[in-house]
């Protein structure tokens, strides 16, 4: 359970360029795996099929989850079911964007 805190920690970090809310609060992630020996698995989504950064945010993901001392491994996959709308964003998130 810590691990996957500090991985929610480190996705917190992670913004979408055209939202200046994080991909966690965005509601983003669907899914965070962790097996035994500490390898992640991300299901994440994008705000649309067309997303400037379709190709470098899940590295990035990637990457910043990677350097978590203890993970051994991570792996994003990009998921589009369900697709994402703005009710999946957290209240903070709404609230930020003037969505409440």
């Amino acid at each position: 359970m810590e691990l996957e805190n500090t991985i929610v920690e480190v996705l917190k970090t992670i913004y979408d360029p055209e939202i200046p809310v994080d991909i966690y609060e965005l509601g983003l992630i669907y899914e965070v795996k962790i097996d035994k020996d500490n390898n992640v698995e991300i299901d994440m989504t994008l705000t649309s099929p067309n997303c400037p950064v379709a190709e470098t945010m899940p590295k990035e993901v990637e990457e910043k989850v990677a350097l978590i001392e203890t993970v051994k491994s991570a792996k994003v996959n990009i998921v589009f079911d369900p697709t994402w709308d703005k009710d999946m964003m957290s209240e903070e998130a709404k609230l930020e964007l003037g969505f409440l």
